[in-house]
């Protein structure tokens, strides 16, 4: 036995939520050295008399928090795996430890709010009628413009039944609607107790497709290992379009097929009516979906079916991950390197690390797949912390990657082209619109009028301390939301002495406007956050662009987001820099990822598609990488300059996020932590950034503060935070202060 076999467990005795905010401390005794880990049952002596009671393992380590020799020791393993809500109780409690934020916060984020839901029937739409006689109610449907009828019609070529919750949501089909037709017999709307015949009547696929090459490797290389019980951690990393749903499809059945279940990570924004029916074509009614529309009632209930054990699969955004499955085996994050996946609020957790706490006590197996992984993935990949695996190729034989052209706008500013069209993206825009092929037009509106830069040489303002873009604000004073450098608004350049220098950005709107002048015969849709706060808003647009219902669709991130339209055969992407210089040391992984989802869009059908880049920094590796979709060359260079300026994830990096309506409460509470955690942490190594005004520093009359602090060792950063909570508990100085920890 190793020196350093943990010889300690820390251990939750009373799960009262009253009594969970403490852990103890317990020896291991020598007959159980090696069999603890988080998320066992033990039986432990408690309190003054020792009396034998359960408690639940949440953390096994070598270091002890006092005298080794006054410890009790654990009695016994209890057997039997831990029911599911103590599994996610002890989950909380790691989350609490590794993202500071109290139990009750924990606790919030992972058990379902009990809410009274009257016991709901799932709903299911079956179709009455033959194949012919649905070909001849389309036509008449498309002849009369029904549209509702139109989508269902098509629905239902493709099954023969329809899951009510996810027709009407995703397809935008009312009730009434359906009323009309099932007066005529041409449907039936059928509730049933889901739990008793989960399968009965789905059209499901017969013979699921037959993997090609690379996708049957991938498969059996993560087979291969949970057949061994051995559960790692996978990045797949394929192109666009190499067929990672069909790798996770077959991963999918294995895993249930040993009586086990999955959760299925989806970003909110793919979560699209395609994606969703293809895993109930493939597994029927043992898939449940979860999104952030559902009500508290809606939710409880699904994971109460969850609990019960009626459904297998859980498809949803990060949410999704507390599904109280009894026994998961495999948990898929597609599109891993999304932001959707970093809590923004309290405990602020990134799904990609909660999963593998859960997937580890529940010895489970964790699948990350992306086009473009986060440069922190692929870190842990090369470090072999996970397992690399490669698709290389696009599945559909006859899709081929677009061919990327890069617009530089400096050069056609100095031609004397002034619109926001470059030439390529005219020419090749009136060509598509003659062919009656539809475009994409994406503007990546994130930094509106955010950074200021020449137009003559493309140079940007940047911070000379921090290496990030200056924030243009409304006095004409140019800021850094890093480290508080300031200077006022240059009339020229300070490189080439150009007066074309402005604040840069054009929302969608202008560039709806300006396609309209541009394009006066084309039919325009607009999707951004304006066009789609209607609830289903957003699923009708996109409904009505992929029916053909215009011929150029503008819009920011969402529409780059995993949709496929086999018509789209041009993507213009307005201007790349947008996010290039956003205040944000990921600001080029960022634009990389939008650059290639965005040329990922083009050509998905059997016509070959075209993508123009416009931008005024065609030369920086971000956008050069994007335009010939090398992924590997992009990240050499990102990761070298991360580690050049010490930017995760070569280095740890721990915020404390002051706020106060008190600006000389916050100020003071502020420097007081800096100068204490300097003095026990900068001989350790520790690098103490700030503290600095947050983005914005003032909102809705809060002041905030950052304090940064960055360290190779993620172990002493967590003792960072933790001194920090010690420091803050009880202080009066802390009193009109909140302090939140993001690690």
């Amino acid at each position: 036995m190793g020196e350093m076999e943990p010889r300690f467990a820390d251990v939750i005795v009373d799960l009262t939520a009253r009594g969970v905010d403490r852990i103890f401390q317990y020896r291991i005794p020598a007959a159980l050295l090696g069999k603890l880990r988080a998320g066992v049952q033990v039986q432990v002596p408690f309190g003054r008399g020792d009396t034998l009671r359960r408690g639940f393992v949440v953390a096994v380590g070598s270091e002890v928090s006092f005298a080794p020799e006054k410890l009790k020791e654990i009695e016994a393993l209890l057997p039997g795996a831990l029911p599911v809500q103590e599994q996610l109780v002890c989950l909380a409690w790691q989350i609490k430890e590794r993202y500071g934020c109290t139990m009750s916060q924990a606790l919030k984020t992972v058990l379902p709010v009990k809410a009274q839901v009257s016991a709901r029937k799932e709903k299911t739409i079956e179709c009455l009628v033959g194949r012919e006689e649905l070909i001849v109610l389309l036509n008449e449907a498309e002849r009369k413009k029904h549209r509702a009828r139109i989508r269902l019609f098509r629905a239902f070529l493709e099954n023969g039944t329809l899951p009510w919750r996810l027709t009407s949501e995703k397809l935008c089909i009312t009730a009434a609607a359906l009323k009309p037709l099932e007066e005529k017999g041409i449907l039936t709307v059928k509730s049933e107790d889901v739990g008793r015949n989960p399968v009965r009547g789905w059209k499901r696929d017969v013979c699921p497709p037959v993997l090609n090459e690379e996708q049957h490797a991938a498969v059996c290389t993560v087979l291969g290992d949970y057949d061994r019980g051995i559960c790692n951690t996978y990045l797949l990393y394929g192109i666009t379009g190499s067929g990672k749903t069909e790798v996770y499809m077959e991963l999918i059945a294995h895993v249930i097929e040993g009586g086990r279940q999955v959760i299925v990570l989806i970003p909110e924004i793919s979560l699209t009516y395609q994606t969703v029916m293809r895993f109930y074509r493939r597994f029927g009614g043992r898939v449940s979906i979860i999104n952030s529309r559902l009500s508290a009632g809606e939710r409880y209930d699904q994971s109460e079916r969850a609990r019960r054990g009626e459904i297998d699969i859980m498809i949803g955004p990060r949410s999704a991950l507390f599904t109280p499955f009894p026994d998961l085996g495999l948990i898929i994050i597609d599109e891993e390197h999304e932001g959707a996946y970093k809590s923004e609020t309290v405990p602020r957790y990134h799904a990609r690390e909660v999963a593998r706490m859960r997937a580890a006590m529940q010895q489970a197996s964790v699948v990350l797949g992306s086009a473009t992984p986060s440069v922190e993935s692929f870190y842990k990949a090369e470090r072999g912390e996970y397992r690399l695996i490669t698709l290389k190729n696009r599945a559909k034989e006859k899709s081929r990657l677009a061919r990327v052209h890069v617009a530089d706008l400096r050069e056609e500013l100095t031609e004397g082209n002034r619109s926001i069209f470059s030439r390529r993206l005219t020419e090749l825009l009136k060509e598509r619109l003659a062919r009656g092929q539809q475009v994409m037009l994406f503007m990546n509106r994130r930094g509106y009028a955010g950074f200021v830069s020449c137009r003559s040489c493309g140079t940007a303002m940047k911070c000379p301390h921090c290496d990030v873009s200056l924030t243009y604000h409304a006095d004409g004073r140019l800021r850094c939301h890093y480290c508080g450098f300031e200077r006022p608004m240059p009339k020229l350049c300070p490189t080439c002495r150009s007066p074309y220098i402005a604040p840069f950005g054009t929302g969608t709107q202008k560039l709806e406007e300006l396609t309209r002048r541009a394009f006066p015969k084309a039919r325009i849709l607009r999707m951004d956050a304006d066009t789609t706060a209607k609830k289903g808003a957003h699923e009708e647009l996109l409904q009505s662009f992929s029916e053909g219902g215009a011929d150029i669709l503008i819009g920011t991130q969402m529409i780059v987001k995993g949709h496929d339209f086999p018509n789209v055969t041009l993507v213009g992407i307005m201007a790349a820099d947008l996010s290039l210089y956003a205040p944000d040391y990921k600001s080029a992984e960022n634009t990389f990822a939008l650059l290639t989802q965005a040329s990922g869009r083009a050509g998905r059908g059997e016509l070959p598609g075209d993508v123009v880049i416009q931008t005024y920094a065609p030369d920086h590796f971000a956008v050069t990488a994007a335009a010939e979709q090398d992924y590997l060359q992009f990240y050499r260079q990102e990761i070298l300059y991360r580690k050049l300026m010490g930017y995760p994830p070569a280095v740890g990096l721990l915020a404390l996020l002051f706020a106060s309506r008190s600006e000389e409460a916050l100020s003071k509470a502020a420097e007081d932590m800096e100068k204490s955690l300097k003095r026990q942490y900068a001989l350790e190594g520790a690098v103490f950034i700030g503290p600095v005004s947050g983005t914005p520093y003032k909102l809705n009359d809060i002041y905030r503060k950052i304090l940064y602090i960055k360290h190779e060792n993620y172990a002493i950063l967590i003792r960072v935070m933790k001194t920090a909570q010690e420091r803050e508990r009880g202080r009066e100085l802390y009193k009109n202060v909140t302090l939140q920890y993001d690690l």
